[in-house]
């Protein structure tokens, strides 16, 4: 008796630590919140990047040169400074606005990119140019088709659009690139990937042989097509397949409306290509790093990096992770 008891006692301390522990942690979480409650959870960020380019030229020169050099340059400088002061007088410089996009498979910074368009759009002219920097592997069907729309915003309103690709913009990726009046991108990035793929698994014999059986009730007969536990039927696959075959076709004409040169069934296979083979295949206009491309327009351009930020709660980001390990299994996936 007494063994039961001090085994009792022991599982009962470690339920109530368990249970400490867990308000703890709200607790904490609470305050946290509590005291960021009237902090602006959305933040923008202009750098000018003629500043950076200039600060970075400086402090090389600075180095490498002589004491000798170093005047003689400042002195080239300062004159430079004063002909290109004159010629402003003349002639109103080219504005450059830079965004960033990196993506992930829910398309979760779209909200940012929607921000920072807007921003742009309430200053920029037809004489501008936007540079949208695009780092994506792909993602969601409507995510990305949300942050395709977003860059359509620009075209629609005639100021030219630019997409350059550094490391890879890859089905929803290319699909936002696509937009893009040219798209630059370098010789190793990856492009391409256009196509569609369902992924989602099954764990129904799992359960039929540990005799569980999954219930499962819709109100009509394609509210779910396929199932992660029940038992999946030849007619909902092929419903499934239609689905995918109809995004497909989507992602299809958007390219080729967009891209008019590019050999659609050539192209639309699920591969992915290289820059230099990308360029045989039309996907980009020209081979070139963004770090090139904004050096050369910094010569002509005023050039303005612009960040937008939405902050989400701590609580908020706790929850997104878990639903996003969720929706993953359940999504529309195109790769």
């Amino acid at each position: 008796m007494l063994e039961f008891f001090s085994t009792y006692a022991m599982f009962f301390l470690k339920a109530i630590t368990v249970v400490v522990a867990i308000l703890v942690i709200f607790g904490g979480l609470g305050l946290i919140a509590s005291r960021n409650k009237h902090k602006s959870r959305e933040k923008m960020t202009i750098r000018n990047l003629n500043e950076k380019f200039e600060e970075m030229k400086f402090a090389i020169n600075a180095e490498v040169l002589n004491k000798k050099e170093f005047k003689e340059w400042q002195k080239e400088e300062k004159h430079n400074q004063k002909g290109k002061g004159k010629q402003k007088k003349q002639e109103e410089k080219k504005r450059i606005f830079v965004l960033n996009f990196e993506g992930d498979m829910q398309a979760s910074t779209v909200n940012n990119l929607r921000e920072a368009v807007t921003s742009v759009l309430s200053v920029a002219k037809k004489t501008d140019e936007v540079v949208i920097k695009i780092d994506s592997p792909g993602g969601i069907i409507n995510g990305y088709g949300l942050a395709a729309s977003q860059l359509q915003r620009i075209r629609d309103r005639k100021i030219p659009l630019t997409a350059a690709v550094d490391k890879v913009a890859a089905s929803g990726g290319y699909l936002m690139a696509c937009v893009a009046d040219k798209i630059l991108a370098a010789p190793f990035a990856i492009l391409g990937s256009i196509g569609v793929v369902a992924e989602i698994p099954n764990f129904n014999r799992l359960l039929k042989k540990h005799d569980i059986v999954y219930e499962q009730i819709t109100s009509n007969e394609y509210k779910r097509t396929l199932s992660m536990f029940g038992e999946n039927t030849p007619k909902g696959r092929k419903k499934m397949q239609e689905d995918v075959e109809e995004a497909h076709q989507l992602f299809e004409k958007f390219i080729s409306m967009h891209r008019p040169k590019v050999n659609i069934d050539k192209v639309a296979t699920g591969e992915h290509w290289y820059g230099t083979r990308a360029l045989e295949l039309k996907l980009i206009d020209t081979v070139q790093t963004s770090d090139d491309y904004l050096l050369e327009l910094s010569e002509k351009a005023k050039i303005y990096e612009v960040d937008y930020v939405i902050k989400k709660p701590l609580a908020e980001r706790v929850g997104l992770a878990a639903q996003k390990a969720i929706s993953n299994l359940m999504c529309f996936i195109s790769k």
